[in-house]
């Protein structure tokens, strides 16, 4: 989402580094070119000038004039500021006071609040939570049915919600069957409109007066850009929301409303959706955030991905294999398995720190359904032939590229990239880091 943000910083980064000494001058031109990045990046025109203020306050000042590396000093300053102005700190969901606790989902239509219900449901049930999930849009059967499948899918309880009674009454209700059934958190998937009215307003007041919920998250589509800050300030100067939740942060949108939100609205951003899946929900870390802006990565991020997908018993039994020579195919799948499972390969690079920056990855267009290929194709052989693949000729190849559905050359490919593997991983035994680079992506 921010790498044009992230291609211009680096760009002022960069000419600012190439001088020896800053002087007032050339930080002025580098925070104009700061601030026309970021007003392109869709952020809020009087975020982005206080943005720019505070920088330079800290940038002509001393902190810079006297530092050694002042064009390292002014990315920390950018770095931090960014932090600053997303929030400082990562803030979770309010699950606090009675149980079960109950959370109000608000937004409208369109912005991914039904969804976005089941993928929280998916998330508290990780911190070991027991959500019931609650459809109170009674003027859209199909946001009905659809909270219904959600909840079949994830096998969450769903409270039988009836389109003939009140959203007041049927939030009510549910908290009653939620405490019978033991669970603890109640998400309520409250009906939504084209655009913000009355109506509308005065409905999600009367359920909060009701069930005094213990947090109001408003789902807000980060594609909307502006129109996504101006949403949440208007359910916030009325409901006083908990914070937000933003929507399609994996698309291709500017990023200014992630920018923006808690400085026009001083509510923070809790959780961000990254998918479509219903694990991709994250929570939303400010100074990670700012990492991946600068290009710096997303280290913790990715250990954290890493731990959801990773067998610490088979992990311990995969190393033994590396030290023995023994990591077979049908090892090779699996892996290839488990990093389809933390997410888009594409994204998983940027969060390495030092790649965001580096030209020949971040152009790496990298299809994703080329694992699905590598799958198939390693499903395609033989139990014998994935644990000794130098028996594979080349009937075999035929063979393996025709039950797989791929060709030869693909099957060539595969094996050729598992030798390089294999290779690699010889001279990391040896402790050899010449030529490590190459062999480590599967395609």
């Amino acid at each position: 989402m921010f790498e044009n943000l992230s291609d211009k910083l680096n760009s002022v980064f960069k000419s600012l580094k190439g001088h020896g000494k800053l002087s007032e001058k050339n930080i002025e031109a580098g925070l104009k070119e700061i601030r026309m990045a970021l007003l392109e990046a869709d952020v809020h025109y009087k975020v982005t000038k206080k943005f720019v203020s505070d920088i330079k306050s800290r940038a002509v000042g001393q902190e810079v004039m006297q530092s050694l590396t002042p064009g390292q000093q002014i990315i920390k300053i950018v770095n931090e500021e960014l932090t600053n102005l997303m929030g400082e700190e990562s803030e979770d969901l309010d699950t606090t006071g009675t149980s079960p606790a109950s959370v109000m989902m608000v937004g409208l239509q369109g912005a991914g609040k039904t969804t976005t219900t089941g993928k929280l449901a998916s998330y508290l049930k990780k911190q070991g939570k027991k959500p019931y999930l609650v459809p109170a849009d009674v003027y859209r059967p199909a946001a009905i049915d659809q909270l219904k499948k959600l909840g079949a899918q994830l096998d969450f309880p769903v409270f039988e919600s009836d389109v003939k009674m009140k959203p007041a009454d049927i939030c009510l209700k549910a908290k009653v069957a939620a405490s019978k059934l033991g669970c603890d958190v109640v998400i309520i998937d409250t009906a939504g409109r084209l655009h913000v009215d009355e109506t509308l307003m005065d409905e999600l007041s009367t359920i909060k007066k009701s069930i005094r919920p213990s947090d109001i998250l408003l789902v807000a589509d980060a594609m909307t850009g502006q129109d996504a800050v101006n949403i949440a300030k208007s359910f916030n100067d009325i409901l006083d929301i908990g914070g937000v939740v933003l929507t399609k942060m994996d698309g291709d949108a500017r990023g200014g409303a992630a920018l923006s939100i808690k400085a026009v609205t001083g509510k923070p951003i809790k959780f961000i959706g990254t998918g479509e899946k219903l694990n991709a929900l994250e929570v939303f870390h400010p100074d990670r955030m700012a990492s991946r802006i600068l290009g710096m990565g997303d280290a913790l991020s990715l250990i954290e991905k890493a731990q959801e997908v990773v067998d610490t018993k088979k992990a311990a039994e995969l190393e033994k294999k590396f030290r023995k020579n023994q990591f077979t195919l049908e090892d090779f799948k699996d892996q290839m398995v488990s990093i389809r499972k933390m997410g888009s390969f594409s994204d998983l690079i940027k969060m390495i720190p030092g790649m965001g920056n580096n030209k020949q990855l971040k152009n790496l267009n990298v299809d994703d359904k080329e694992f699905v290929r590598i799958e198939a194709i390693i499903n395609s052989m033989t139990p014998k032939e994935r644990s000794k693949h130098s028996i594979i000729n080349g009937s075999r190849r035929k063979r393996i590229a025709k039950g797989s559905g791929t060709k030869v050359q693909d099957v060539n490919k595969l094996l050729k990239n598992y030798t390089q593997v294999m290779k690699m991983m010889k001279k990391l035994k040896k402790g050899g880091m010449r030529g490590l680079g190459r062999g480590m992506l599967p395609f």
